[in-house]
């Protein structure tokens, strides 16, 4: 491991008791800044509402850290946004944001346009899949930037235990996102959930930076805000266990092919002969094949986008 990388674990990794509720509390008195906690959601009904109410409760009601909770529906079929508006989140569907501008799907679409339903000074991402949440997850990850003007970008770290296995979770981030980030940007070896969906940031940073219109959102913002704040003033914070819902094998394929494409396209900016990933399905009387096409797409920095910058002057 990188001397720096060292160096950074030790000075920008915590846990989330290392910031009493109180203390972010009061840096946020003093600093004025607001916080908008962001939900992607694509048929989370089961599970949503509960991390809706729990944030509500803990962190609006018992104590004024979050200023509003905005659930951006990607195309639910269940009751997503009927859950969620029930739990006291504002729910927006994401055609409704920049409709001049046909959505395509992915995780990655969805957290750009929140920049522009949302007005939070730090903007705080967090799956709509997590079971037995806890609020740690959003003050753990809010706290640093509220606590520390150098700090402009935080991850949640944690235990993902599959099945009843602890440790066994991410995959994805085993198998491709850590030995990419090690080989090619050793500056980030450090982070334990590189993938992870839970992480809070400055506005002023996300709205400089491309999206990803997939699953290669994370990997993808970690290396652009290396590039464009440095290491420093990236951080993570242990906030326990995140239980959540697994994916099945191809489906983890397809994110990784995914993750690839937006390394190489960070490597090089160059051609891809083939932006797509065969997958094999047994069926009667064989293996038959599935071809999914790999998210190729970015969004560019939301400053260029005219109904932000016309949002920003009004």
């Amino acid at each position: 491991m990188l001397e720096e990388v060292e160096r950074w674990l030790s000075t920008r990794s915590w846990s989330v008791a290392d910031r009493p509720l109180h203390k972010i509390l009061a840096a946020k008195r003093a600093t004025g800044q607001t916080v908008s906690v962001v939900l992607p959601a694509l048929n989370e009904e089961e599970t949503v509402g509960d991390i809706v109410a729990v944030i509500r409760h803990d962190l609006m009601r018992q104590v004024p850290l979050v200023d509003e909770i905005v659930v951006v529906d990607s195309g639910s079929t269940d009751r997503t946004s009927e859950v969620a508006a029930a739990a006291g989140a504002r729910v927006v569907h994401r055609d409704e944001i920049l409709p001049r501008l046909p959505a395509v799907p992915g995780k990655g679409e969805v957290l750009w346009r929140s920049l522009l339903v949302t007005s939070g000074d730090i903007v705080c991402f967090v799956d709509a899949d997590l079971r037995d949440f806890s609020s740690d997850f959003v003050s753990g990850i809010v706290g640093p930037l509220l606590t520390d003007p150098d700090v402009d970008l935080v991850k949640a770290m944690y235990d993902r235990p599959l099945g009843g296995a602890a440790g066994q979770g991410g995959r994805v981030t085993e198998l491709m996102a850590r030995p990419l980030l090690n080989m090619h940007w050793p500056q980030l070896a450090g982070f334990v959930q590189p993938l992870g969906g839970e992480y809070a940031a400055r506005r002023s940073l996300l709205e400089q930076l491309p999206f990803p219109v997939g699953y290669g959102v994370e990997l993808g913002m970690l290396v652009d805000a290396l590039h464009l704040v440095g290491l420093d003033a990236l951080a993570q914070v242990d906030v326990g266990v995140r239980k959540h819902r697994h994916q099945d094998g191809q489906a983890l394929g397809r994110m990784a092919a995914a993750i690839y494409r937006t390394a190489q396209l960070r490597l090089a900016r160059g051609h891809l002969v083939r932006p797509s990933l065969t997958q094999f399905e047994r069926v009667e009387g064989g293996f038959e094949p599935r071809t999914y096409s790999v998210d190729t797409e970015e969004r560019p920095p939301m400053v260029e986008i005219a109904e932000y910058a016309a949002r920003k002057v009004a």
